[in-house]
């Protein structure tokens, strides 16, 4: 099984439609907001990562099936002076679970992070998400603070 990561292209029509339908399924997911994506997410998400210049995705293909994302943001951190990159999403189509394709996305953004000298990257992930061992053998861990995740929808 050959899996290769690419940095998505937002004008690539291919590219962008994988992006789109991998964010659907995950949006889907328990894990995810257990439902589909709206259609207004779905009409603007790509314009929307585009106009972003800190937003990049990455694809994982398995033998040329796009089978797993992560949506990243890079962002900055006042207290290191550094850039850092948050994994926004993360996720391996159900079928193509259990081959190490996350682990693969994970080294990948790692990879970016190294490279261009980012201090920390960075995810949120829910207390019943199978995935915290992977995230916990990469090397990820709680804060040492204890932390809530909080939002205020804007409508």
């Amino acid at each position: 099984m050959a899996v290769n990561i690419v940095e998505a292209d937002y004008d690539n029509p291919k590219q962008a439609g994988h992006v789109l339908e991998l964010t659907n399924i995950y949006s889907k997911d328990p894990m995810g907001q257990n439902a589909p994506l709206s259609n207004y997410s779905k009409e603007h998400l790509i314009e929307g990562l585009k106009s972003l210049p800190t937003a990049f995705s990455l694809i994982a293909y398995l033998n040329d099936e796009a089978v797993g994302l992560a949506n990243c943001i890079i962002s900055f951190s006042t207290f290191y002076a550094k850039r850092l990159i948050n994994i926004h999403d993360l996720m391996v189509k159900p079928q193509a679970r259990g081959n190490g394709i996350g682990r693969k996305l994970l080294e990948a953004v790692e990879e970016k992070a190294r490279g261009e000298n980012y201090c920390k990257i960075t995810l949120e992930v829910r207390r019943d998400n199978r995935a915290r061992n992977l995230y916990e053998r990469f090397g990820f861990h709680p804060d040492d603070v204890p932390l809530d995740f909080w939002i205020k929808e804007l409508g």
